[in-house]
């Protein structure tokens, strides 16, 4: 079996490259990035170092390596003989992954086994954005021929994939845990093997408990922590104020799951105290910079921040947690992430109603909108 990897980074190889490797697939990982790409290609095996409780190391063997932008025919050739393709590029970088996937699909013989495609993004419904960016490819005509050829499958992953240490190599280190949530229904019956993966019938609880509580509490830790001036998330869970003032924010995520998606409150709780728990792994020498970078994608309006806390307003419930990260985000200021650049850019440069509305998509009439709105003019105040 053969599976298609796009994106060979951490998380694409001590990740999904991995679970791969050991559902039986032959791995190739497709990147624009030529050293890394060189790098594996030169290798035999690399190793994925697990660190915390059940540490464990796991040797990966049995890979390739395309460079995705040198040799594009190559690529389309292994997506034509491929049973699986799966990314882990981000959300925005999927509409430029998806013409080549689209050649992948039209070359593949009229009586294989269809193609399953899975976007494995910090991003709801990620593969469903994947299939239209493929669709718009190669236009709804094309398409209409070449639809029965691939099944796009919508996932919720999650892993702390934590920056490297200097001098491993392609070795990755990443935490024990892991979660891959696939959506079984395009499939019909016939699912992919991939023994460590969960498949569920029904993805958007898993996608919603996953995004509102790992992806919030991780961003709130690091934006909270870089306001205290603290260098990593284990450290900055370590402060008693921090850990605090990051738990009231996932009583307010969990408020909200339980109540859309009926979750059961004594396991949502276990779930958000098992997510403190990784997050405070001394052994992931994880910076609160690497995790608060991209303010601006997280501020966002369906964001881990913006999107919990406007449907908690809108539902009449607490949110003043999560707006109080929201104002740690607000401060986020870091020289050489470029989206952090932005974010200060503008708040010297917008009125405040203007910047609510540009950075989180909120209406002035929505009911989250005055209390961000605060959290802006405060911000902005202290810029003076």
């Amino acid at each position: 079996m053969r599976a298609v990897h796009f994106g060979a980074g951490n998380i694409g190889r001590g990740f999904v490259g991995l679970l791969l490797h050991e559902g039986g697939y032959e791995v190739v990982f497709a990147d624009v990035n030529a050293e890394l790409i060189d790098a594996i290609a030169a290798a035999d095996s690399y190793t994925v170092h697990e660190v915390g409780d059940g540490a464990k190391d796991t040797v990966v063997t049995g890979f390739r390596a395309i460079n995705s932008a040198a040799d594009e025919e190559a690529l389309v050739q292994e997506i034509a003989a491929a049973e699986v393709v799966t990314t882990a590029v981000g959300p925005t970088i999927l509409r430029f992954v998806a013409p080549v996937i689209a050649r992948g699909i039209a070359a593949r013989p009229a009586d294989a086994a269809p193609l399953a495609v899975m976007a494995c993004e910090n991003a709801i419904n990620a593969t469903d954005l994947l299939a239209t960016e493929v669709r718009q490819a190669v236009g709804d005509e094309a398409w209409a021929s070449l639809s029965a050829r691939a099944v796009f499958a919508n996932t919720a992953v999650d892993r702390i994939v934590p920056g490297q240490p200097a001098g491993q190599g392609i070795d990755v280190t990443v935490e024990t845990f892991y979660e891959w949530a696939i959506e079984t229904p395009a499939f019909n019956g016939s699912l992919p093997s991939i023994p460590g993966a969960h498949f569920v019938e029904e993805l958007a609880p898993y996608i919603e408990r996953k995004l509102f509580t790992v992806n919030t509490g991780h961003a709130s830790v690091a934006y909270f922590g870089a306001r205290a001036g603290i260098g990593t998330i284990a450290e900055a869970l370590a402060e008693p104020s921090i850990a605090a003032a990051v738990g009231a924010v996932l009583e307010e995520t969990s408020a909200l799951l339980v109540a859309k998606h009926g979750l059961d409150v004594d396991a949502q709780r276990e779930y958000r105290e098992t997510i403190l728990r990784r997050f405070a792994n001394v052994h992931l020498p994880d910076t609160v910079e690497r995790v608060g970078r991209q303010p601006l994608r997280k501020l966002s309006r369906t964001e881990r921040f913006i999107g919990p806390a406007a449907e908690l307003a809108e539902r009449g419930m607490a949110h003043d947690a999560l707006v109080s990260a929201i104002g740690a985000a607000l401060e986020f200021d870091v020289a050489d992430d470029e989206q952090s650049v932005h974010l200060q850019a503008k708040l010297h440069e917008l009125a405040p109603g203007t910047f609510v509305e540009e950075v989180t998509g909120l209406a002035p009439e929505h009911p989250l909108a005055p209390a961000v709105l605060a959290q802006v003019v405060a911000r902005q105040a202290s810029l003076a």
